[in-house]
């Protein structure tokens, strides 16, 4: 379905429900959106989010789609939870690999577990002779410095395109290791929003822009974070202006 998400096209949810695995998950919005889901008895919405469920019924989805698009695969869920199993993941992997061929996809995998992302690969690469395919472009969440060693684990994917959502951006950042390494392509940044949403200090932001701008690595400001709103989009400034960075695709 169209996104709200300001850094991608679509959603695509082949799989929903997730659990909490460090402190960036606290305030997740799948888990304020998935009780009104299951109330108005949306397939693939049980009674706890905490249920990881895979969909298959939904990966034909992104063949309907004909126009080339982003999209970011389970925003709803973790695509590498350990209660999604392997033979499942190469399901989508394959749809997603099919799909760009056929209609020049970008699908965005963002995991809060790439150790578990890592595993898979090893174990299915033989499948891909042609390697980790392009249009698959992978992802993990770095809320504070703690979790930064997520992207040293990242680092082991030979994807093309590699990324990390700071967000909610918690703490002020240091991703100068893995930047100058040439781990990660792309630097999405974002405040918390919504109820009990925790503060983000702008300077955050701008120290994460600066340590891209040297190294030549895209940023996109995604949001300012807020209580009563998000403050994306137009409000989602620094210096008075949007950075809405974006590696190229085809």
């Amino acid at each position: 379905m169209p996104s709200a998400i300001e850094w991608t096209d679509e959603t695509w949810n082949p799989v929903t429900g997730c659990t909490r695995v460090s402190p960036g998950c606290d305030n997740c919005y799948m888990y304020a959106l998935y009780p009104r889901l299951h109330a108005m008895g949306v397939p693939g919405y049980g009674p706890s989010p905490a249920s990881v469920t895979p969909l298959p019924e939904r990966l034909q989805v992104p063949f309907r789609w004909k126009k080339p698009r982003r999209i970011f695969v389970n925003s709803m869920s973790d695509l590498f939870h350990p209660d999604v199993p392997f033979e499942y993941i190469l399901d989508v992997f394959l749809v997603m690999k099919a799909a760009a061929s056929e209609h020049g996809h970008i699908f965005q995998v963002l995991t809060k577990r790439p150790g578990r992302a890592v595993a898979w690969w090893n174990t299915h690469n033989s499948l891909f002779p042609e390697g980790w395919p392009p249009n698959v472009w992978i992802g993990t969440s770095v809320e504070n410095q703690k979790y930064a060693p997520r992207l040293t684990v990242l680092e082991r994917l030979p994807a093309k395109t590699r990324f990390v959502s700071a967000e909610p951006l918690l703490e002020r950042l240091d991703l100068t290791p893995w930047l100058e390494r040439g781990v990660l392509q792309w630097v999405i940044v974002g405040g918390e929003s919504g109820h009990g949403a925790r503060p983000m200090d702008i300077e955050w932001a701008v120290h994460l822009k600066n340590q891209c701008d040297n190294l030549n690595v895209k940023f996109f400001l995604k949001q300012l974070g807020g209580v009563r709103k998000k403050r994306g989009g137009d409000a989602a400034t620094i210096d008075g202006k949007t950075w809405v960075g974006i590696p190229d695709w085809e």
